[in-house]
């Protein structure tokens, strides 16, 4: 997985859109993070950890290619407004769900 900066996560992830546009699909993650790179540890061992700054891990991937980026309270605002644009810009290729007519419903119970 690559870590990117979020300017280079969104051009990155808008090629990932171009590229999954005729078949297959982008996932995208949102996560809490503290900051940590090691896990947790157990109960027997308290190890006093106070994140500084409350952050946010974005993950994207179509399957073959991950990348993530980490965006802090302090660059949310901006970097939210370009991530919906660019969410806005390329969901237009979504399939519209069927919906079954009443009419086929009245004819199966009879």
């Amino acid at each position: 997985m690559v870590l990117l900066e979020n300017d280079s996560f969104l051009t990155e992830l808008t090629r990932l859109f171009q590229k999954c546009r005729t078949s297959g699909s982008v996932v995208i993650t949102l996560k809490k993070y503290d900051g940590r790179t090691k896990p947790v540890p157990r109960k027997g061992h308290s190890d006093s950890f106070e994140p500084a700054d409350n952050k946010c891990l974005i993950r994207a991937s179509d399957g073959k290619k991950k990348i993530s980026t980490v965006v802090s309270t302090k660059e949310v605002i901006k970097f939210q407004m370009a991530y919906s644009n660019l969410l806005r810009a390329h969901m237009d290729g979504l399939k519209k769900k069927d919906k079954k007519s009443k009419s086929k419903k009245t004819k199966a119970t009879q």
